[in-house]
C-alpha cells in the first residue's frame, strides 16, 4: 500500500529530515498525494560522514568482487519481484502513461546484471615495464559519491548511476528530484534486503538550492554524477571542481532527426513520433528538430499530423493502459512549453496540430484534462523562409511534446541545420542509403547517433553528450571506470646482488646506476 509520508533512507533505515517537507503532486490530477521528508544541510553532513565511515571500514569497498556482484544480482531479482508496486508509484508521481512504465521499468534489471557481470570478470592489466619489474593496475573505488537525478525517469536514471557505482565498491548518496523522489526511496529497502550493508546506499530528498548544494559541496564527496539541465550542471561542475571531485554530467539536449528521401517514410514517421512524444517529450534525447528533405516534406508532415492527432484522441488517465501519453510534470513546465510555442507562433511559425493546453474531458476514459498539466503532441513548421531557426524553440530545450519541422535540399544543408545547436547529446538519421548513413553520422555533432531508430538504450552502450550536453558518459565499461581510480603497484623482482649493483644511487666511486 502506498504511504502518505516518506522519510529519508539513511544508514539502513528511514529517518526524519530537518528541512521543510516536500509535497508530492500527481501531475495528471493536481492532487497532493504524499509528503516527503527533506534533508537539511546538517542532515547531509551527517549522512556523508557516516557513509565515509562505512566506506573506510571496507565492509563494501574491500568486499570480494563476487560478494558485490551477488548482491547486485539479488537487487535485480527483488526489483523484478516488486515491479507492479514500483510501476504504480512511478506512474503516479511522474504522470507517465502506464504503458510506458510497463515497458521501461522491467528493463532496469539489466543494469544490475550487467555491472554484476563486469565486476566478476574485470581483468587487471599488467604493463610491459622495462627492467625486472612487475607492474599491475588495480581499479579501486573513489569513496562516497553523490548522484543527482531528474524527474523524468526517476528509476531508470537512478539505476544507471547506482549499478556501476556500487559494483566498483563506492558508497552512494542519491538526491532524487524533489518532484519525484518516492521510487528512489523504495530502493533503500530493496538494497538492504539484497544484503547491501547499511550506509552504503542512502537517499536524501530535497531541493537543489539547499539539499543538492550541501551534498555536492561536501569535502568528503569524491565524485558527483548529475543528470539535469545545463545551467544546473555548470553550477554543480564548478562546485565539484573546487573540491577536485570527479564529475560526470548528462545535461540538456535539442536532438536533430534527419529524414532523407531514401528513407522508408512510414518507418521514419513512426521513429519521429516515438523519439518526440515518448514521456510527453520530457527526455534529454527527444527528437525535437525534425529536418526533412523537401522532396518528401509534404508527405512526412501529413503522416506526422495524422499520428499526432491519433495520439491526442487516445490520451487519458496515465493509469489507463490504453492511454497513449500523459501530462507534463508540473504547472511550471506547462508554462515553459506554452511560452516557447507562443513565441514561435508570434514569429510567424505555422502550427500543424496541437499548440494549446488540453482542457475538457478525455474521450478515452473521461479524465479531466483541466485538473492536470496535459499538452497535446504539437507540430510546428516553417517550410518557406525558415523563420523557425531564429526562434527560441529551435534553440532551447522545451522538455515537452513539441517538434519543429524544417525542409532541406542537400546533405550539406541538412548537416548545417542539425549541427546548429549548442547541444550535442542525441541525433538520428533515417535513410536506406548505407554510404549516406555513414557519411552523415560521422559528421553529426552528437555523443549518440542512431540510424533508422531512436532512443535505444542498453547497459553496455555509452550514453553521453558533447558541447553543452555534458561531460563523460553513462553505461558501459567507461561508466564503471569513472567510479574508480587507478592504483599502480610496481614490484622489483631482481636478485639482491643485481639490485645492490645498480640501485645504490649515492655510492662512492664510479659505475652505472639506474634512473627510472
Amino acid at each position: 500500500m502506498a504511504k502518505s509520508t516518506y522519510k529519508m533512507w539513511v544508514g539502513g533505515c528511514e529517518k526524519d529530515g530537518r528541512a521543510e517537507q516536500l509535497p508530492i503532486e500527481d501531475p495528471a490530477t493536481g492532487e497532493i498525494f504524499a509528503y516527503c521528508h527533506a534533508a537539511s544541510a546538517e542532515d547531509i553532513d551527517g549522512v556523508v560522514k557516516h557513509a565515509h565511515e562505512v566506506f573506510q571500514s571496507g565492509v563494501w569497498s574491500k568486499a570480494p568482487r563476487h560478494v558485490r556482484a551477488d548482491a547486485l544480482e539479488r537487487v535485480a531479482n527483488l526489483l523484478t519481484k516488486n515491479l507492479p508496486r514500483l510501476i504504480e508509484l512511478e506512474v503516479r508521481q511522474t504522470g507517465r502513461a502506464i504503458r510506458e512504465m510497463n515497458a521501461q521499468v522491467p528493463t532496469l534489471v539489466k543494469w544490475f546484471k550487467y555491472y554484476a557481470a563486469l565486476a566478476r570478470t574485470e581483468e587487471r592489466a599488467v604493463l610491459p615495464t622495462m627492467g625486472k619489474l612487475h607492474n599491475w593496475i588495480d581499479r579501486v573505488p573513489l569513496g562516497v559519491v553523490a548522484q543527482i537525478t531528474p524527474f523524468n525517469h526517476p528509476l531508470l536514471i537512478a539505476v544507471k548511476k547506482i549499478a556501476p557505482a556500487l559494483a566498483a565498491g563506492n558508497c552512494v548518496v542519491l538526491k532524487p528530484s524533489e518532484l519525484t523522489p518516492l521510487t528512489s526511496l523504495e530502493f533503500g529497502e530493496l538494497m538492504q534486503e539484497a544484503g547491501v550493508p547499511d550506509g552504503v546506499f542512502s537517499v536524501v530528498p530535497g531541493d537543489g538550492a539547499t539539499t543538492g548544494k550541501a551534498l555536492v559541496s561536501h569535502p568528503l564527496i569524491k565524485k558527483v554524477d548529475v543528470t539535469g539541465g545545463t545551467p544546473a550542471g555548470r553550477a554543480i561542475g564548478a562546485i565539484a571542481g573546487a573540491n577536485l571531485a570527479h564529475f560526470t554530467a548528462e545535461l540538456g539536449g535539442k536532438a536533430p532527426l534527419i529524414v532523407f528521401e531514401k528513407a522508408d517514410i512510414d518507418a521514419a514517421v513512426n521513429g519521429i513520433v516515438f523519439g518526440s512524444f515518448i514521456a510527453s517529450g520530457q527526455t534529454c534525447v527527444a527528437a525535437t528538430r525534425i529536418i526533412v528533405q523537401n522532396s518528401i516534406l509534404e508527405d512526412v508532415l501529413k503522416r506526422l499530423k495524422g499520428k499526432a492527432q491519433s495520439i491526442e484522441r487516445r490520451m487519458g488517465s496515465p493509469k489507463n493502459p490504453d492511454s497513449m501519453m500523459g501530462p507534463l510534470i508540473s504547472a511550471k513546465q506547462l508554462v515553459n512549453v506554452r511560452t516557447l510555442v507562443d513565441d514561435a507562433v508570434d514569429a510567424g511559425v505555422t502550427v500543424v496540430t496541437g499548440g494549446q493546453r488540453m482542457i475538457g474531458t478525455s474521450s478515452l476514459d473521461g479524465a479531466d484534462f483541466s485538473k492536470g498539466y496535459f499538452y497535446p503532441p504539437t507540430i510546428l513548421t516553417d517550410n518557406t523562409d525558415k523563420k523557425i531557426v531564429d526562434t527560441r524553440i529551435w534553440r532551447e530545450e522545451a522538455f515537452g511534446p513539441v517538434i519543429v519541422v524544417v525542409g532541406f535540399d542537400t546533405e550539406e544543408e541538412a548537416l548545417r541545420l542539425a549541427n546548429d545547436s549548442e547541444f550535442g547529446l542525441g541525433a538520428a538519421i533515417w535513410t536506406q542509403d548505407l554510404s549516406q548513413a555513414y557519411r552523415v553520422s560521422e559528421a553529426i555533432e552528437a555523443g549518440i547517433c542512431w540510424v533508422n531508430t531512436h532512443h535505444r538504450n542498453d547497459p553496455s552502450s555509452p550514453w553521453g553528450g558533447i558541447k553543452s550536453s555534458g561531460v563523460g558518459s553513462e553505461n558501459g565499461v567507461d561508466a564503471y571506470r569513472a567510479y574508480t581510480t587507478t592504483k599502480s603497484t610496481i614490484i622489483n623482482y631482481a636478485p639482491t646482488e643485481e639490485a645492490l649493483a645498480s640501485d645504490d644511487w649515492f655510492r662512492e666511486g664510479a659505475g652505472e646506476v639506474r634512473y627510472g
